[in-house]
């Protein structure tokens, strides 16, 4: 039978907390890295050494606001714990990560490039120290499955967009190619997307000139947010 663990804790397990962060530029669905200097410059997440009395989410917020200069806690959500034994070198260190979706133009770049953070491309992201890497794909194949349910962009595609820019951000997020025509079909069958009744002039980065605008209904994307697409990729 199970029962309260009555053995001595040990206190010398540290805490840390790191963030996916998935950024869409227009063309490039990206995730924010930073160089640390300590380990020959080698590439990592965003992280914070966690104190005793730190609580997570209000930490992941902390962090986000530093980085983008607002707190909007529907974009991050906590993925799980990464507790391997030996995952860092300085000692027993439990991860504990979080994701976010965002406009890539949304990040303070003037603030923190100097410190070596920047955006990579998810299909060039080298290898990183710790479990990072691992923790990057566990992000990604959640941010799949998610986008396989819900619609996604919201909170990364410009407020005006081409079904170009759309499409592009389905098929990186989903690892696969997506037939246009059918995704445009299954859309409008919804009232997903809203017509502009404009066209792109072709002055904003991955808006091909005389491609159609469009929108989100907000209130059909908040409706498919919690019972999900009416339709399967």
């Amino acid at each position: 039978m199970l029962s309260f663990a009555n053995n001595e804790p040990d206190f010398n397990v540290a805490l840390s907390l790191s963030l996916v962060i998935f950024g869409f530029d227009g063309v490039n669905l990206d995730v924010l890295l930073a160089k640390n200097n300590t380990h020959e410059g080698k590439l990592h997440l965003p992280s914070r050494n966690l104190m005793a009395e730190d609580d997570l989410s209000e930490t992941a917020l902390e962090m986000f606001q530093d980085l983008f200069g607002h707190k909007t806690p529907n974009l991050i959500e906590q993925l799980k714990a990464f507790g391997g034994v030996s995952r860092s070198p300085e000692g027993r260190v439990v991860n504990i990560a979080h994701n976010a979706l965002v406009k890539s133009s949304d990040f303070k770049a003037e603030k923190w490039e100097q410190h070596g953070m920047h955006w990579c491309p998810v299909q060039k992201i080298p290898e990183l120290i710790f479990d990072h890497s691992e923790i990057v794909q566990f992000s990604r194949d959640r941010l799949a499955r998610r986008v396989s349910r819900r619609p996604l962009g919201f909170h990364m595609l410009p407020t005006e967009f081409t079904l170009g820019q759309l499409l592009k951000l389905y098929e990186t997020a989903l690892s696969k190619k997506i037939d246009k025509r059918k995704l445009r079909k299954k859309l409008f069958k919804t009232n997903l997307l809203e017509d502009l009744h404009r066209k792109a002039d072709g002055s904003k980065y991955g808006q091909y000139k005389g491609s159609l605008l469009y929108q989100f209904n907000k209130q059909e994307y908040q409706d498919m947010n919690l019972k999900g697409y009416p339709f399967q990729f």
